[in-house]
């Protein structure tokens, strides 16, 4: 059975569904939680505010990454890499619920620059599956990486006694990974050295604004 050919604004208006579920409705992971059961909350005040801002940044990252999951999906020219990208954006919505789940056990809230980041990461995400497939898988992997780094620093950053979310973004770091690895062996090319370093400076103003706000 020949499955339904979709207009452009048929996607468009799919698109603009998968912004306002991200942005604004609660996410439902395909896997449990790697935090316990319960949300032991064994932390001082200090501590907890430490966490809860550092699952923010996390969260806001995961926001990002699926708008440029999204964006590059849209715009990828072979359709076995936007396959991939959506497979990708489909298990990093675990990241998202995970992050959620634990910011509300902290009693903390999620960032207010999150439809800032989705948007820019979207047009970030299009632009580069527009560039061809190589240079867009060379872009994810790229990213991953630098994910995976940013993941370890919060390790070494989060209370030792905040085990549910070191246990979460540990798995986060090990999914990130594997997503890089993906999109490398796919023939993702090495981006230039000048464009590495603006994406680190464009992650260190996200993860600056969504710490604080």
């Amino acid at each position: 059975m020949q499955g339904r050919s979709y207009s452009p604004l048929d996607r468009l208006l799919g698109e603009f569904d998968k912004i306002i579920k991200i942005l604004y409705a609660p996410a439902r992971p395909g896997r449990p939680s790697p935090a316990g059961p319960g949300g032991e909350l064994g932390l001082n005040e200090a501590e907890r505010l430490e966490s809860t801002r550092l699952m923010r940044v996390n969260h806001s990252g995961e926001i990002a990454a699926q708008a440029l999951y999204q964006g590059q999906g849209l715009t990828a020219r072979d359709p076995a890499v936007a396959a991939v990208m959506r497979r990708a954006a489909d298990e990093e919505i675990d990241h998202l619920a995970w992050c959620e789940e634990r910011i509300r056990e902290l009693g903390g809230r999620t960032s207010l620059l999150n439809p800032l980041w989705y948007l820019g990461s979207f047009a970030i995400g299009a632009v580069a599956g527009a560039l061809g497939d190589r240079a867009s898988l060379g872009f994810i992997a790229e990213t991953e990486r630098q994910v995976e780094a940013h993941l370890h620093g919060h390790m070494d950053r989060l209370p030792a006694a905040d085990h549910d979310s070191r246990a979460i973004v540990d798995q986060m770091s090990r999914d990130e990974a594997a997503h890089g690895a993906q999109a490398t062996s796919l023939g993702g090319h090495a981006l230039p050295s000048p464009l590495r370093s603006a994406m680190k400076l464009t992650a260190r103003m996200m993860t600056g604004g969504s710490y604080w706000l």
